[in-house]
């Protein structure tokens, strides 16, 4: 303590001095207000109830207030407040649903004025209004607000938030009759004191609890709320509707918030749980706070600026039993410790570059980047001359990339998106489909992976020949399962590769049968193989035969047969389109009707169509012997690790739930999980919310399974007695009116309703849509302004 800087303050003509400090209170403290003069402090909680005086070197303790042998939960203090008029005037909500009042000018120990018994439950929080000396209003954990006069014995008021328990109320400091309210359900209510039958406004604020509000004490229409959502949002209420303006992302839920004097853009947080720190953000950069006191070793539950004009001293109390009073000097700056660079990239492949306008304009011999065709825009923050971190630099330089409009567009993924099919049809149809889709895209590679993930896991023996001929007509919409070519066109070197050496009279153990329903073109001898009747898989790559077995050639005359065909022995890098050869339709019409050929072959040949032959097809017997049904997973696996480091997570994704179990074990599930968590991702920021629901429920990792089954409860409450309803029918069990109502024709809804989350009136859609056309207000006639988005 002994290395803190003292500060001393002139605030007119008084003068506040001080340094940080802080003294060991009897117990943890819930809440902590400060008198008007900033001489003295009170600090109340479930077994402490004192007031300190402070001191220019440290806290003096005044006054216990807990007095007694045997003090009664009145003292059991869940939230103190010093009237900011009379010096002398406290007051306490307690834990047990009373609240107290308390009269520092009274002669003897028991300061205690008057009680309030009508809450039935805790009360979360007091408030004096900040003019009317006998004005005092209270929220309870009952969902109700009390207006009390200090001059009579019962509430003046009663407000009812038809929801659950209120966690803060604050009277505006500008407008005199206007308090807000925020509840555990996350909305914010603005009351009028003069009609506490009904609010004024109401808005959701935060997803889940708001614990606290505050008033700014210089701008009239602005109120601060925190929440359990970890997040401090600054509202504009001098417009029609509340307007978010400011939003600060924190670690923790926020407990506390209190706009910081004379400094309009500045305001001191604390946290509810895990973190217990105190912060002071500027909400103009709401990612790094300003300011950070590190003192407190666990929670902090309370925190108050010393004056109402001073922006230096700040007071804290936490559960670890200790009071503190913060020179605002002694902070520790985050920013110091922030990477004052930063990178980025904008949906459409625009890269965006910030770092220290120091770093950038030291560096003379910088040249232009390709590609940079925006100047440096340069952000700079005035000083505040009241800011005492004044040697902080503030500003930075922003470079923007931006890419080609052509090669940048994303028109594909969204395509893509919208058109692959991934469930409801057999695998075989599936791949065909996004093959086409994906060709018709002009991203030939994945149509390939398509159709080679057809091949290798569609039902063996399913596609006869007959079918996969006629999937390669030309009237056909289905891909051919595998490229048709004209043998005539093959070049001389792959033709004499393939050709098979006669005068050797090598024969082969193993002989490769054939299909029947393959026409094999041989010599002029007419000399043909037999095919097995066994359903035949088709495969691309290097065949292996005798010369018995496939065809014969005279090496000596290679050209003496020019209007022969021979078989090449490669098939992927020949796509010739296939064209009319009539010699070689009479050829096979002859050789359909030769002795030698089969009935079954001869009917094949006669339904081949005249622009494709068949290509070699090796036996099932001999794939299925040879290769188990996941032999081919390891190279999937490959190949989906290959799209999803090249960026295209969208193939990686459809390929890993079309094929479903058959990969999905190749792959871990933390890879899985990160695969579906970016093209979710994606699909949401192109808003693309159907398909991410699909992709979601059709997804075969279980992390990701569970995404569209959260937050799914929908809590109805009656358009009458504006409770909870809870049963399933239409009708309330609690005023036996009939909850379905339409506001338009007064009738039952049985189908489809849509109702207003402000007032709780709807009725049918196109009722509720036709009245908005014309009308703002509510059909019902409460006065509300509904709206339909």
């Amino acid at each position: 303590m002994e290395k803190m800087a003292r500060v001393t303050t002139a605030l007119g003509g008084n003068a506040l001095t001080g340094r940080t400090m802080f003294c060991h209170l009897d117990a943890p403290a819930n809440a902590i207000s400060v008198c008007r003069d900033a001489a003295q402090v009170v600090v109340a909680g479930r077994n402490i109830f004192k007031i300190y005086s402070i001191e220019e070197e440290q806290f003096v303790e005044k006054l216990n207030l807990r007095v007694g042998r045997k003090p009664s939960l009145n003292f059991s203090c869940a939230d103190v407040v010093w009237h900011q008029m009379d010096e002398n005037l406290l007051a306490t909500a307690a834990t047990n649903g009373v609240v107290v009042t308390w009269n520092l000018g009274k002669p003897s120990r028991n300061k205690q004025d008057q009680l309030f018994t009508e809450h039935k439950r805790t009360v979360n929080k007091v408030c004096f209004h900040p003019t009317e000396v006998y004005m005092l209003l209270s929220g309870s954990q009952d969902g109700y607000m009390k207006c009390f006069d200090l001059r009579k014995k019962d509430s003046v008021s009663t407000f009812s938030g038809q929801s659950e328990s209120v966690r803060d109320v604050q009277f505006s400091i500008r407008d005199y009759f206007t308090f807000a309210a925020t509840f555990e359900n996350g909305n914010v209510q603005l009351w009028d004191i003069r009609r506490p039958d009904r609010y004024e406004r109401m808005f959701t604020a935060h997803n889940g609890p708001v614990f606290c509000c505050d008033w700014h004490p210089e701008d009239r229409g602005w109120l601060a709320t925190g929440g359990r959502d970890k997040m401090v949002k600054v509202w504009d209420m001098n417009t029609t509707r509340a307007k978010e303006i400011y939003c600060v992302q924190t670690i923790a839920s926020v407990a506390r918030v209190k706009w910081r004097p004379e400094c309009k853009h500045h305001i001191a947080t604390c946290s509810m749980m895990v973190d217990h720190n105190i912060y002071v953000w500027d909400v103009r950069r709401p990612f790094i706070p300003s300011a950070m006191f590190e003192e407190h070793k666990d929670v902090t539950t309370g925190i108050v600026w010393r004056h109402l004009h001073d922006p230096y001293f700040l007071l804290s109390g936490s559960k670890d039993s200790t009071l503190y009073q913060h020179i605002f000097k002694d902070a520790s700056q985050p920013i110091e410790r922030a990477n004052p660079e930063g990178l980025c990239y904008s949906l459409y492949g625009d890269l965006a570059f910030a770092a220290k306008e120091s770093l950038i304009s030291s560096d003379s011999n910088r040249k232009p980047y390709i590609g940079d065709r925006r100047h440096p825009i340069f952000f700079k923050r005035k000083l505040d001359p009241t800011e005492q971190f004044e040697y902080i630099s503030s500003s930075s330089a922003l470079s923007v990339f931006e890419t080609d409009v052509e090669s940048g567009s994303m028109d594909w993924f969204v395509h893509t998106a919208k058109q692959y099919a991934l469930a409801g049809r057999p695998l075989a149809e599936l791949c065909d489909h996004n093959a086409k889709v994906a060709k018709g895209l002009d991203r030939n590679q994945v149509a390939q992976t398509w159709t080679m993930l057809r091949i290798i896991y569609s039902s063996l023996g399913t596609v006869s020949s007959t079918n996969l001929n006629h999937s390669m007509g030309k009237g056909s919409t289905a891909l051919p399962l595998m490229n048709s070519f004209n043998l005539k066109d093959i070049p001389a070197g792959l033709g004499s590769e393939s050709r098979l050496d006669r005068s050797k009279g090598e024969s082969r153990s193993e002989n490769i049968l054939m299909d029947s329903s393959s026409t094999l073109i041989n010599n002029e001898d007419n000399e043909e193989t037999e095919g097995s009747d066994v359903p035949a898989d088709y495969l691309l790559g290097d065949v292996e035969a005798d010369e018995d077995d496939l065809y014969m050639m005279d090496h000596e005359n290679p050209h003496a047969e020019e209007q022969e065909y021979s078989l090449p022995q490669e098939a992927f890098p020949l796509r010739h389109e296939i064209v009319d050869n009539p010699s070689a339709l009479d050829h096979l019409q002859d050789k359909a009707d030769s002795p030698h050929v089969s009935g079954n072959e001869a009917e094949t040949v006669s339904l081949t169509p005249v622009e494709s032959f068949s290509l070699i097809s090796i036996s099932h017997s001999l794939y299925e012997n040879r290769l188990p049904s996941d032999f081919f997973n390891p190279i999937v696996r490959d190949t989906l690790l290959f799209y999803a480091e090249q960026g295209d997570v969208q193939t990686a994704v459809s390929v890993l739930i079309v094929l479903g179990e058959r990969i999905r074990k190749e792959i871990d599930e933390q890879t899985q999980e990160h695969w579906y968590t970016s093209y979710i991702d994606l699909l949401q920021r192109f808003q693309l919310w159907n398909i991410s629901n699909e992709v979601i429920k059709l997804s075969t990792c279980r992390a990701i399974n569970c995404l569209n089954q959260a937050s799914t409860t929908l809590h109805v409450n009656c358009s009458n007695c504006k409770r909870p309803m809870s049963n399933r029918g239409w009708i309330c069990d609690r005023c036996r009116q009939c909850a379905s109502m339409c506001a338009v024709c007064h009738h039952v809804v049985k189908g489809l309703f849509v109702w207003c989350q402000g007032c709780s009136h709807g009725g049918h859609l196109q009722h509720i849509m036709k009245w908005l056309e014309t009308s703002s207000h509510c059909p019902a006639g409460c006065g509300h302004l509904c709206e339909y988005t």
